[in-house]
């Protein structure tokens, strides 16, 4: 009896996944990405943008923290100061009421002289020497205004005056700080409030 076995079978090899047969590909498989298209990724970025553009509006920003905490400090109302002036030093006083009253003198000098001189060139010296002759006749043919109230004489009286105003002035100021202190000593002085400027 003779044996007879089946005939051998050929297991069929194995594609590949890319490959349908000769010259053929088969699709790609699930695993492989794919792209979207280009209006699908310029829509995804374009969102992306405007969320973190929201999200920055949203956050306060440090700038406009200090230029708020700036015009809130410019709102605040002026600072003030109370001060009490307890005590002048008599030898300042006594320096500078001494220089002021030089310079009164200075321009009191000044200013008569330039009066006078005014007067004189207008003519009003021998106006009134004239007026003095009509009233008076011949008797008064001698008279001169400028013998009692000439310009050198004036400015000597002005002169004398303008050195005992100095004299004066500088004693009864430094008198004057002298009784301030005093008086501070025992009342506490003169209060002053001082402010800020706007």
């Amino acid at each position: 009896m003779t044996d007879r076995s089946a005939p051998p079978t050929s297991t069929p090899a194995p594609r590949s996944a890319g490959s349908r047969g000769p010259g053929r590909t088969e699709p790609a498989s699930d695993e492989t990405a794919v792209r979207p298209p280009l209006t699908e990724r310029i829509a995804a970025r374009m969102s992306r943008a405007s969320e973190e553009h929201r999200a920055n509006a949203a956050a306060p920003s440090p700038t406009k923290t200090q230029a708020t905490k700036a015009v809130a400090g410019d709102k605040r109302p002026p600072r003030r100061a109370r001060l009490r002036l307890t005590r002048v030093d008599p030898w300042s006083v006594m320096k500078t009421a001494f220089l002021l009253s030089i310079a009164l003198g200075i321009v009191t000098v000044v200013s008569v002289l330039m009066v006078w001189s005014v007067l004189d060139a207008a003519g009003v010296w021998e106006s009134i020497n004239k007026t003095v002759t009509d009233i008076v006749g011949d008797d008064a043919s001698s008279f001169d205004v400028e013998d009692y109230i000439g310009t050198s004489r004036v400015l000597g009286f002005t002169v004398l005056v303008s050195v005992i105003d100095v004299v004066l002035l500088t004693a009864i100021a430094t008198l004057g700080a002298f009784l301030y202190n005093m008086a501070a000593a025992l009342l506490g002085g003169i209060e002053v409030t001082l402010a800020e400027d706007n």
